[in-house]
C-alpha cells in the first residue's frame, strides 16, 4: 500500500500546483468584502463546478452561480460605462443646440415684433398673428413636427397680399370669397417679386439643415444607448465570468485576467455592436458636414435674421408695384364693388405709411449669450472623436486596470485556467473575425435583430442629414424616429454626464399652435408650393405614404441585412 500512498500525494501536490490555489482565506476575505458571504471554510473537489475550472476550488455550486449573476451585472456597467461619453455628449449637445435654435427663433421673432411696430405702427398689431403663426410654426418644425416650411412661407406671402391689397386699395371692397380668388392668382401675380423665392431657400435650406443635425444628435444618443444596453449571449456571460470571477474560486482574488484574454472575451460578446462600426462612422461624417453647413452656406442665425428682412423688402416692393398688381388682379378676378365713402376715407390714412426696410444696425439680433461658431467647433471636434468607437469599444475596457493586467505582465495574470500566458491568438476586430473567436462563439451569419434595427436607424439618420446637406426641403420625420424616440426631443432625458429619469417633451407642446394663428388653407394652390415644384405632385400627404412605405419595408430592409 505505501507506493500507492505516495503516488496519490504526488498527483495530490501536482494538482495543486497546477494554478494558483493557495486555500480559500484570500477568496473568503474578497467575498466579505462585496457582501457575497463567506464561502466554503476549506477546499472543495470542483466537479460540480459548471463554468469554472473543475480542479480544487473554493466555489459551491450556489456561489458560483452567484458569482454567475454578479460577472453579468459586472459586465453590462462595464459597457454601458465605457460608452458613457458617446451618450452624455451627444445628449448635452443635443440640448445645446436644440436650445440655441429655440432661443434663436424667439429672439428674431422679438427683433421683428419691435421693428414692424415701430415701422408700421397700427398696420403690423392688427395683422400681427400672420408673424406669430410663422414664428410658431417655424419652433414646431425645429421640435420635430412633419411639415414643409416652403407651404408655411408661401401661406405667409398669400395672406400678406390678402391683408395688403385692401390697403392699397380702399376705395374698393374686398370680400373673402373675392380675396379667394386673389390668393389662387398669387404665383402668376409675383406680387412681392422674386423676394419669396429668395426667403423660401434660405429658410428652408438653414432650418432643414438645423432640424436634421438637432434629430441627429438623438439618434446617436439613443442608438448608443441602447446598443450599450444590449443583453448579452449566455455564451458571452460564460466567458465573462470564466474570466472575472473563476480566479477567484481557485484561491486567488486579485488575479487579473490577462490582456489577450480579456480581448478575446470582449471582441466576442461585443461582436454584435462592433457591427455598427462602419454605419456609425458614416453617420459621424454626416454629421459633420451638416454642421459646417450651419456656419457656411446654410448659415441659420442669417436666415432666422433675414425674415424680417426679406418680409419688409417683400412689402416694399409690393406697395411700389402696387398699381400694376392690382390691374393684374381685377383683370384675372374681376373689377371690385367700391367701398363706401366713409371706409374710403378711414382707410386712406394708413395706406400713406411707407413701407421700408430697417438698416443694418437694427437688425434682429442672434441667440443672445451663445454664439454658434462655437458650439459648431465644440461638437465637431468631439464627433470626430467618437469614430471607430464600437471597434475600439474592446480594446478600451481592456485596457482599464481594473479589468485585466498589463501587457507587461503575459505571465502572471489569468489565462482561464490558471496563472500564466495566454497562448491563443486575439482575434481580429469586427463581427467576421469572430468565427474562430477561442473564447466565445459567434454566430457571424447575421447581425442580432436589435443590431440590425440600430443599423437602419443610422442609414435613415444619414440620409435625411445627406439630403439637408444639399438643401432639400425635408419636410417630414424618419419613421424610425418616431418609433424609438430618436427624433428631437423625444427619447430618454439625459444629464450632463448621461441618462436620467423622467419624460420627454410634451407632444401636445410640439403639436400646438398659437389661439391666434389659423391653419393653412389648402384647398388652393401656392405660389412655391410642392405641388409647383414637383412635376409628379407630391405634397405633404405624399410624404405621409412615402413614410408609411418605409414602415412597411422595414422587414424587407431587415431581411436585405442578413447577408451583411
Amino acid at each position: 500500500m505505501g507506493p500507492v500512498l505516495l503516488g496519490l500525494a504526488l498527483l495530490l501536490r501536482a494538482g495543486l500546483g497546477a494554478g494558483p490555489l493557495r486555500g480559500c482565506s484570500e477568496t473568503r476575505r474578497a467575498l466579505g468584502a462585496r457582501g457575497l458571504g463567506l464561502g466554503p471554510p476549506a477546499l472543495l473537489s470542483g466537479e460540480h463546478l459548471r463554468i469554472c475550472p473543475q480542479d480544487y476550488t473554493c466555489c459551491s455550486s450556489d456561489l458560483e452561480e452567484q458569482l454567475s449573476r454578479q460577472s453579468e451585472s459586472d459586465f453590462r456597467a462595464l459597457v454601458e460605462e465605457g460608452a458613457s461619453f458617446l451618450s452624455s455628449t451627444l445628449a448635452s449637445r443635443h440640448r445645446r443646440f436644440e436650445e440655441f435654435f429655440r432661443e434663436l427663433l424667439v429672439t428674431a421673432e422679438r427683433g421683428l415684433q419691435a421693428m414692424f411696430t415701430r415701422t408700421y405702427g397700427r398696420l403690423y398689431t392688427q395683422n400681427a398673428r400672420l408673424f406669430v403663426g410663422l414664428f410658431a410654426e417655424l419652433q414646431r418644425q425645429q421640435q420635430g413636427a412633419r411639415l414643409s416650411l416652403a407651404e408655411v412661407l408661401d401661406e405667409l406671402w398669400v395672406r400678406l397680399l390678402e391683408r395688403m391689397l385692401p390697403l392699397l386699395n380702399p376705395q374698393y371692397q374686398f370680400p373673402p370669397a373675392y380675396l379667394e380668388c386673389v390668393g389662387r392668382q398669387a404665383e402668376a401675380l409675383r406680387p412681392f417679386g422674386d423676394v419669396p423665392r429668395k426667403l423660401r431657400l434660405q429658410v428652408t435650406r438653414a432650418f432643414g439643415a438645423a432640424q436634421a443635425f438637432v434629430q441627429g444628435l438623438a439618434t446617436g444618443r439613443d442608438v448608443v444607448t441602447k446598443a450599450a444596453k444590449m443583453a448579452p449571449s449566455s455564451e458571452c456571460l460564460r466567458a465573462a465570468m470564466r474570466m472575472s470571477y473563476c480566479p477567484l474560486c481557485r484561491g486567488s482574488p486579485a488575479l487579473k485576467p490577462c490582456r489577450a484574454f480579456c480581448l478575446n472575451v470582449m471582441k466576442g460578446c461585443l461582436a454584435a455592436a462592433t457591427a455598427l462600426h462602419a454605419e456609425w462612422d458614416h453617420f459621424l461624417d454626416a454629421l459633420i458636414q451638416v454642421a459646417e453647413r450651419l456656419v457656411g452656406p446654410f448659415n441659420v442665425e442669417l436666415a432666422a435674421e433675414s425674415i424680417g428682412v426679406k418680409i419688409s423688402e417683400g412689402i416694399m416692393y409690393m406697395q411700389e408695384n402696387g398699381v400694376q398688381t392690382s390691374a393684374k388682379v381685377f383683370q384675372g378676378c374681376g373689377t371690385p364693388r367700391p367701398a363706401p365713402a366713409r371706409s374710403r376715407r378711414a382707410t386712406q390714412p394708413e395706406t400713406k405709411r411707407r413701407f421700408r426696410t430697417y438698416p443694418t444696425e437694427e437688425k434682429p439680433t442672434t441667440a443672445a449669450g451663445t454664439n454658434l461658431d462655437r458650439l459648431v467647433i465644440d461638437v465637431k471636434e468631439k464627433l470626430q472623436l467618437m469614430r471607430g468607437f464600437w471597434l475600439g469599444l474592446p480594446h478600451t475596457l481592456c485596457s482599464d486596470g481594473k479589468v485585466a493586467a498589463d501587457v507587461t505582465e503575459e505571465d502572471k495574470c489569468w489565462n482561464g485556467q490558471a496563472r500564466g500566458r495566454y497562448l491563443p491568438d486575439v482575434t481580429g476586430d469586427g463581427l467576421a473575425n469572430q468565427i474562430n473567436n477561442p473564447e466565445v462563439e459567434v454566430d457571424i451569419t447575421r447581425p442580432n435583430l436589435l443590431t440590425r434595427h440600430h443599423l437602419l436607424q443610422l442609414r435613415a439618420a444619414t440620409s435625411r442629414l445627406q439630403g439637408a446637406y444639399t438643401g432639400q426641403d425635408l419636410d417630414f420625420q424618419d419613421t424610425f424616429a418616431d418609433e424609438d424616440g430618436s427624433g428631437s426631443g423625444g427619447g430618454e432625458r439625459y444629464s450632463e454626464d448621461g441618462p436620467a429619469t423622467g419624460g420627454g417633451s410634451s407632444s401636445s407642446t410640439v403639436g400646438s399652435r398659437p389661439p391666434d394663428s389659423r391653419s393653412p388653407r389648402r384647398d388652393r394652390p401656392i405660389k412655391g408650393s410642392r405641388q409647383n415644384h414637383h412635376p409628379s405632385g407630391s405634397s405633404s400627404c405624399a410624404a405621409f405614404w412615402r413614410g408609411s412605405a418605409l414602415l412597411l419595408l422595414l422587414p424587407a430592409l431587415e431581411w436585405l441585412l442578413l447577408g451583411q
